[in-house]
């Protein structure tokens, strides 16, 4: 959903900021002030700032490690805009689930709209499956068909994070068994 809301925040976390650098520039192309806050672990892992802020308004980097721009997460710039009364009339926040929890977390009692990406375990792409199932609001909806963009108000995130780690272990074997060999010369 495009449209001329005013002020967007766009929040990325990690490899999300690929995801996010289109959605900045057609908010901007349709007139929005574009405030975009990216974060990783550290500043190894940061990537395409140059896009970004070519597109945004305001940019603001946040690194767990605070190897670039401010040491912290990506929530902590918004809460702080809206702690301060700046007025945000749209956020749009894609990353990692923790991340996006605490995105809706901070901008619920601010009454702003804040929609997520969510990228559960996806198989068949049609529902069958109901890996990628998220409770939406009380109601079952399947990221594949219904989503991935849903009211972040709305999902029941510790179920939605909980059902995240079931394949853990299964990850963890996979992984190993397809590890390339390392060689040293």
């Amino acid at each position: 959903e495009v449209e001329n809301f005013g002020t967007v925040c766009l929040m990325a976390g990690g490899f999300a900021t690929a995801t996010i650098v289109p959605i900045a520039r057609a908010m901007k192309a349709a007139g929005n002030h574009v405030i975009t806050i990216v974060g990783a672990r550290n500043k190894d892992l940061l990537f395409w700032q140059d896009r970004l802020e070519a597109v945004s308004d305001e940019f603001i980097v946040t690194t767990d490690d605070g190897s670039a721009g401010r040491k912290g997460v990506v929530t902590e710039p918004i809460k702080e805009k809206l702690e301060r009364g700046d007025k945000i009339d749209r956020v749009i926040a894609i990353g990692p689930s923790i991340m996006m929890k605490f995105a809706a977390l901070t901008t619920k009692p601010f009454g702003i709209k804040t929609i997520v990406s969510m990228n559960p375990i996806m198989i068949d792409g049609t529902g069958m499956c109901g890996c990628c199932r998220v409770s939406v609001a009380g109601q079952t909806r399947f990221a594949c068909v219904d989503g991935p963009e849903f009211d972040a108000h709305a999902i029941d995130w510790d179920s939605f994070m909980s059902r995240q780690r079931t394949y853990v272990e299964e990850e963890k074997r996979s992984l190993e068994k397809c590890r390339c060999p390392e060689t040293v010369e």
